[in-house]
């Protein structure tokens, strides 16, 4: 039987999710995936155990999991790649399950992937948000990220 995120009551504090890299792609992270992309994005497909197991294999990339009585709450993909001007990182595919949001499981991934970024080198880390995602933008300045003066321009192939 699967554990429903519980909020707190009264002056109790949020359980904290334990964060923690994937390190092994089985089938409780392909369903985590396939229910947590649809709350992320309709327009994406959930990923494949092959395409999970690309980034986990991959040396650029740490996919971070929020684990709660057992099972996967939220995701975050820390992305990092070298340039003539230094290590960047970004932050991407942000989700957390509807039934956990609010008691800080984002903002733990948050702060385990700019943790490691610093660990790598990267003088800053990047991500992007839809305006429309208000809580999430309100979390975002909240940890310390600045709106950045650019224009974001997308060739879809």
């Amino acid at each position: 039987m699967r554990q429903r995120w519980q909020a707190p009551t009264g002056n109790v504090k949020p359980v904290s999710a334990e964060i923690r890299p994937a390190d092994v792609v089985d089938e409780q992270l392909v369903a985590a995936m396939a229910a947590l992309i649809p709350q992320l994005s309709s327009s994406s497909l959930p990923p494949t155990s092959t395409q999970l197991q690309a980034i986990v294999d991959s040396p650029d990339s740490v996919l971070y999991l929020a684990w709660f009585e057992g099972r996967i709450v939220g995701t975050l993909t820390l992305a990092l790649y070298r340039m003539p001007t230094g290590m960047k990182a970004w932050i991407e595919d942000v989700v957390v399950d509807g039934s956990a949001r609010g008691h800080g499981v984002g903002e733990s991934l948050n702060l385990a992937a700019i943790s490691e970024a610093a660990r790598r080198g990267a003088k800053n880390v990047n991500l992007t948000s839809r305006s429309s995602r208000q809580a999430a933008n309100r979390l975002y300045r909240r940890l310390g990220f600045v709106p950045y003066d650019t224009n974001m321009y997308r060739y879809t192939i």
